[in-house]
């Protein structure tokens, strides 16, 4: 992936997110496999002004369940790994 295909990825997304409602330092969960995916995520939330909540999906389920009890995304960009 070149970097004018990140941005544009990337870019994409957030305008996205913003129709969606991210709004400035409003917290979006992410769990995806490591990959391009989690880096255009990642890339999109902050450009979308949000604050991103990283999501490890080799985590036990209950501790996933506590971080978003906890923080209280409104959002969550997840992948078939970060599904399951």
């Amino acid at each position: 992936v070149s970097y004018g295909e990140l941005n544009a990825r990337a870019n994409q997304l957030a305008h996205h997110l913003i129709g969606l409602g991210v709004t400035p330092d409003q917290p979006v969960a992410i769990c995806v496999a490591r990959s391009v995916a989690m880096v255009v995520g990642l890339l999109a939330i902050l450009k979308a002004g949000g604050a991103y909540l990283p999501l490890d999906p080799a985590y036990p389920s209950a501790r996933l369940h506590q971080m978003l009890a906890d923080a209280a995304p409104q959002l969550l960009l997840a992948d078939a790994a970060g599904r399951s």
